[in-house]
């Protein structure tokens, strides 16, 4: 496995504008939900559980497997509740692949590349080991949700670090789990995650672009 590709990655220097996002956090810091960093890991780790490793990282399972990217990534676009969530995966999409292209890894052969389609593109490029991939990007997720986290609550770096290692522990079962996912079994039910997204979108005072 080429573990420096892996880790350039998965880095956040990786030049897409994650830092830039919060993924609903920063509505659920507003709304009360998240106060501190009890409710901060809790509400990630219910995000992770229940959105990321039900549908999106099982999606970035099957554009590894399968490198069928066309009808994926239209599906994967149209679970993204809110304009924000959609604009966020695009964006992202949009500057990862940019990337690849100058680097000369070639580009995503889709019109308008969701993230995971182009760190799916890049880790078939690059033969990166599937479950690898697939274990760096939730952690990349978990440590771009913390970071937010410790910028907005605000909450101290040491707070952020005990919330990785916790975090970090629960990449394994899920990626078990992933791996395991039948199609049917798939699901992105998470209407409060959506009802806060929504609610950033007007939200008068904020951070991030999501």
């Amino acid at each position: 496995m080429n573990l420096a590709k892996l880790l350039q990655l998965a880095s956040p220097t990786l030049p897409v504008g994650a830092y830039s996002y919060s993924g609903g956090l920063e509505a659920a810091i507003e709304a009360g939900v998240v106060t501190d960093a009890a409710s901060a890991e809790r509400w990630i780790a219910d995000v992770l559980e229940h959105s990321v490793a039900r549908f999106e990282a099982p999606t970035l399972w099957a554009f590894i497997s399968s490198g069928n990217f066309s009808e994926l990534n239209e599906r994967f676009l149209a679970t993204r509740e809110t304009a924000e969530l959609r604009a966020e995966t695009v964006q992202m999409g949009y500057s990862l692949n940019r990337l690849l292209k100058d680097l000369g890894a070639g580009g995503v052969p889709v019109e308008e590349p969701s993230f995971p389609a182009a760190f799916a593109f890049a880790a078939r490029h690059w033969k990166i080991e599937p479950e690898a991939a697939l274990q760096a990007y939730l952690w990349a997720w978990i440590e771009n949700q913390v970071m937010a986290a410790v910028k907005a609550v605000p909450l101290g770096q040491t707070d952020g670090q005990r919330m990785l290692l916790r975090l970090g522990d629960r990449i394994s079962l899920c990626s078990e789990e992933i791996r395991s996912m039948r199609e049917d079994e798939l699901g992105n039910f998470c209407p409060g995650l959506a009802m806060l997204s929504s609610a950033h979108e007007t939200q008068y005072s904020r951070l991030f672009r999501s």
